[in-house]
């Protein structure tokens, strides 16, 4: 009986599981974006799927205002994961800097990030999800790195601190 949750525990932490893929899911409408309007900004971005299946995140990030930040974001209801495990992104940027972002309860204030960097080419991005670190409004909380069971929401964010166009095409988010 040993041996079997064992086996089943090594199973659990190597298996991967898809949060969302473009190709497949028809769900899509289920991302929000949310913009720096919500405090007074003039950002805006906007999200769509292309003729070839892939989730689209394009826009304008504008300093005025105050503002400078535009995000989409997707709850892939409470989706399990375990905090050794990492997330997946395959994507193709403008070759800017962007972030992703989880929580794993959507009471709390605070998102768990990670920043990553777009080369033009699609790419997979590894994340190790016990290396992303607690976050509110752009300034890290005093609160461990994720250790959570759970994934309640995902989000893509882009905030350079410069006013710039942005598009950044998604096709698949995965646990492994």
């Amino acid at each position: 009986m040993q041996k079997l949750t064992i086996l089943l525990a090594l199973l659990m932490t190597y298996s991967s599981s898809i949060l969302f893929d473009f190709n497949s899911d028809s769900n899509a409408r289920a991302w929000q974006v949310v913009d720096d309007v919500v405090m007074g900004g003039r950002s805006s971005g906007q999200f769509s799927i292309n003729a070839d299946g892939h989730g689209v995140f394009e826009g304008r990030v504008s300093l005025e205002n105050n503002g400078g930040f535009s995000s989409v974001r997707y709850s892939p209801g409470n989706a399990s994961v375990n905090p050794d495990q990492t997330v997946v992104l395959i994507v193709k940027g403008d070759g800017k800097q962007y972030q992703f972002r989880v929580k794993d309860d959507l009471g709390n204030y605070y998102s768990f990030v990670q920043s990553f960097q777009t080369s033009g080419d699609w790419e997979e991005i590894e994340i190790p999800l016990n290396s992303m670190y607690a976050s509110f409004r752009g300034r890290r909380v005093n609160v461990p790195n994720f250790s959570g069971n759970q994934i309640a929401e995902v989000r893509f964010l882009i905030a350079n601190k410069k006013a710039e166009d942005f598009k950044l095409l998604i096709d698949k988010i995965e646990i492994r």
